[in-house]
C-alpha cells in the first residue's frame, strides 16, 4: 500500500491529529496529547483517546514520559497528508488566486478528498514543487537536503537577508500569514533588517513593499538565508507570474 493509500485510509479527524503532531514536532520539540488538544481546540481526554487509536494502528508511539512520536509509517502518512495540502495550496494561490490564509482553510477541506490520480496530475501541472507556498519542505527527504535557515529574530540590524520559509507553526496564524503576504514577505523576498530591540520586543525591516514591523516571537517563526539566496530554492508554478 502506497503512502497516499495509507493516508487516505485514515479518517479525516485522525489525519488532523497526525498533521498537528508533525507540525508541532517539526523542530524536535517534545509534544504531548494535552498540547495537541490545545492546538486543535479539543479536550486532553479527546486527544488522548485519538492518540491511543493511532498508537494501536502503529502510527504513533509514546517516548519517555508522555511525549508523542510519529512512527515511520505515521511519518509517511503525515507527509502524504501535508503533501496533498501543499499541492492544493499551490493550486489555490498560484492558479486560482486565493490568499494564503484562505487557501490554507480550503486546502484543509479538500485534502482528504483527492485521489492518487488527481494528486499525481496536480503535482505534474504545478511543476513538482518541493515545498508548500510558504517554503516548508513537502516531506522528510526534501527537508534533509535543504538548508534549515536562520530565525529572523536572531538577525542583527544592518543585515541583508532573503525570506526562506514561513514555518509550519506560523502557518497556523492566519493573521500573521495575511500580514506577511500583504507586505510581500514571501519566500525569495529580499529584506534589510533596520532595527531589532529585545526591550521593545520588535524587529523592523525593509521589504519589497516598504517597512514592516514584527514582534520578536512572530519573527522567530520565519526563517531567512543571509544575503541573496539561490533562486533555485524557491518554486514557481509554470505558466504563472510570481504573485
Amino acid at each position: 500500500m502506497t503512502r497516499h493509500h495509507i493516508a487516505s485510509a485514515i479518517s479525516s479527524a485522525a489525519q488532523e491529529y497526525l498533521l498537528a503532531l508533525r507540525v508541532m514536532a517539526v523542530d524536535g520539540s517534545k509534544v504531548t496529547a494535552a498540547q495537541v488538544g490545545r492546538h486543535l481546540g479539543v479536550t486532553t481526554q479527546a486527544a488522548s483517546e485519538m492518540f491511543r487509536r493511532l498508537a494501536a494502528d502503529g502510527l504513533v508511539s509514546q517516548a519517555g514520559g508522555r511525549e508523542l512520536v510519529l512512527t515511520e509509517p505515521g511519518r509517511a502518512a503525515a507527509d502524504a497528508i501535508f503533501r496533498r495540502h501543499a499541492l492544493l495550496e499551490w493550486l489555490l494561490t498560484s492558479v486560482i488566486g486565493l490568499g494564503w490564509a484562505e487557501s490554507d482553510e480550503e486546502a484543509a477541506r479538500l485534502q482528504g478528498a483527492i485521489s492518487p490520480r488527481v494528486e499525481a496530475r496536480l503535482d505534474e501541472m504545478l511543476g513538482h514543487p518541493e515545498t508548500c507556498p510558504h517554503g516548508n519542505p513537502i516531506d522528510a527527504a526534501t527537508a534533509r537536503r535543504r538548508p534549515a535557515g536562520t530565525p529572523l529574530d536572531q538577525v542583527e540590524a544592518g543585515s541583508r537577508a532573503t525570506i526562506y520559509r514561513i514555518t509550519e507553526e506560523a502557518e497556523e496564524d492566519a493573521g500573521l500569514l495575511s500580514y506577511l503576504e500583504a507586505r510581500a514577505l514571501t519566500p525569495g523576498a529580499a529584506i534589510n533588517v533596520l532595527a531589532r530591540s529585545e526591550s521593545l520586543d520588535s524587529l523592523t525591516l525593509e521589504g519589497p513593499r516598504g517597512r514592516a514591523t514584527l514582534g520578536l516571537r512572530p519573527a522567530a517563526l520565519i526563517r531567512v538565508l543571509p544575503g541573496e539566496a539561490d533562486p533555485a530554492l524557491f518554486h514557481h508554478v509554470p505558466g504563472t507570474e510570481r504573485r
